[in-house]
């Protein structure tokens, strides 16, 4: 990974809440994948596991059987799982990818890959550590990202992402590293989260008409969705 944003204290410093907002609603959207596909897993790991609280909360809806493990390379984000610790919840503060020989029904890798240097390394190795892998990867490349650059640059600047993807770059390049995808679908937090601003609800309603009628174009074109996706 490029790691000096998540080691220093700078990502904190630009995002204090490490993005715990978002938890609930991820943690939503993982557990309907692995509904919807009939997983009942006895252990699930997250890497870049941030604050922790979307193991926290898959800890609160899920079986009481199932163990979760979370793994940060940020002291500062390990710092902020420990209020999250308890029975079943625990947390590492390394790199899953190189830490020996563990192994989990469902690795999730929740909007990581477009932080990592080199990801096709961080693919390649991190399909070794669990039967199933989620992961959730935002999607942006659009026409009105490309078009405007600033969301881009932006997402660059304050959350390090430095890879970019569209629904097919982000399947080629788990195809290439020799994942079978078994099940995927789109997030819209663009149009599931409250509007901040006149701009953001005119935009929200743009997408939630078009989506009714053309999901991968409206994608496509508008921006602002994700890809959750089950492989192995």
């Amino acid at each position: 990974m490029s790691n000096n944003i998540y080691t220093t204290g700078e990502y904190l410093e630009k995002n204090p809440s490490w993005h715990v907002e978002d938890s609930q609603w991820k943690a939503k959207q993982i557990i309907q994948m692995i509904q919807k596909n009939s997983i009942e897993p006895l252990s699930i790991c997250e890497i870049g596991c941030g604050a922790g609280e979307i193991l926290n909360q898959l800890h609160s809806q899920m079986s009481d059987k199932v163990i979760f493990t979370g793994y940060e390379i940020s002291e500062q984000a390990f710092q902020l799982c420990q209020e999250r610790k308890k029975h079943r919840l625990n947390f590492e503060l390394k790199n899953l990818i190189d830490d020996g020989n563990d192994f989990f029904d469902i690795v999730l890798a929740i909007d990581v890959i477009e932080h990592v240097e080199d990801y096709f390394v961080f693919l390649r190795k991190l399909q070794k550590k669990g039967k199933y892998k989620i992961f959730h990867i935002p999607l942006e490349i659009s026409v009105q990202t490309v078009l405007r650059s600033t969301p881009i640059l932006t997402g660059r600047k304050k959350y390090g992402h430095i890879n970019y993807f569209s629904k097919e770059i982000a399947f080629a390049s788990l195809t290439d590293t020799n994942y079978e995808i078994i099940d995927w679908f789109y997030t819209a937090s663009t149009t599931d989260f409250p509007a901040r601003s006149l701009k953001n609800f005119l935009g929200k309603y743009a997408r939630k008409i078009m989506y009714k009628f053309c999901q991968n174009f409206t994608v496509r074109f508008w921006g602002g969705y994700s890809l959750l996706i089950l492989a192995k």
